[in-house]
């Protein structure tokens, strides 16, 4: 097998993706919490609090949204002004319900998944799953029935 059989593309949209769907059907507002420090960030300089915005998605509050595996897209009014919005997938850190808060903070990507196997890994350098070496005991498999 090859590096290319064990890549995958990033699982982060398709949790937002489906994490929007459920809000939606549960009849409440779906609401995005976005690092405005990542670059391709386009929002209102007005809206951002600490380097923070929080966007509300619902379909009554914007226009042709639009979310892919790059970014999340759309139209929507600030302060009566019309504003073009563009969001890496990247910079969602969190999609939640405006009415309930339930939701999720979207995990990082996991670093090295794209690796095929443990001997794609530098000489001197310990998976990150491996345990702790442990002194003195050699390792042994031991046959469970």
């Amino acid at each position: 097998m090859t590096e290319e059989t064990f890549r995958m593309s990033s699982h982060r949209p398709y949790l937002l993706r489906a994490l929007v769907e459920w809000i939606n059907d549960n009849g409440m507002t779906p609401h995005l919490m976005v690092d405005a420090g990542v670059p391709g960030v386009q929002v209102p300089p007005t809206a951002i609090k600490e380097e923070r915005v929080v966007l509300n998605i619902a379909e009554r509050a914007v226009m042709r949204l639009h979310i892919d595996n790059d970014a999340v897209s759309f139209t929507a009014r600030f302060s009566g002004t019309s504003f073009q919005v563009h969001v890496p997938i990247a910079a969602v850190l969190a999609v939640y319900a405006r009415e309930t808060g339930q939701g999720m903070a979207l995990p990082d990507d996991i670093p090295g998944a794209e690796l095929a196997s443990d001997d794609d890994l530098p000489p001197d350098t310990t998976p990150p799953d491996a345990p702790p070496p442990t002194a003195g005991k050699r390792p042994h498999l031991r046959v469970v029935k």
